[in-house]
């Protein structure tokens, strides 16, 4: 099953000319592809799948979202790995 996970952009720029963004997903930031969205801008919220925003949603659809694979134990990924 393919997860799209939301997140809140906190602020994009260009990386060899790929509009790249850094996303926090309730307070884990990684760096996120923003091609597919390049009207996303800072504080938005995004749908993520490997590395790369789909689409934008609004807040209350990715508190939703968020709320719900917390729920199913869906968010490992998310976690920072041991030192």
């Amino acid at each position: 099953m393919c997860l799209g996970i939301p997140g809140k952009v906190v602020e994009t720029y260009r990386e060899d000319d790929i509009l790249m963004g850094e996303v926090n997903f309730g307070g884990v930031s990684k760096r996120v592809c923003l091609e597919h969205v390049p009207e996303a801008r800072p504080d938005d919220y995004v749908l993520v799948h490997v590395g790369f925003a789909l689409s934008r949603i609004d807040e209350t659809e990715a508190g939703r979202v968020f709320a719900f694979l917390d729920e199913m134990n869906q968010l490992d990924e998310l976690e920072e790995p041991p030192p």
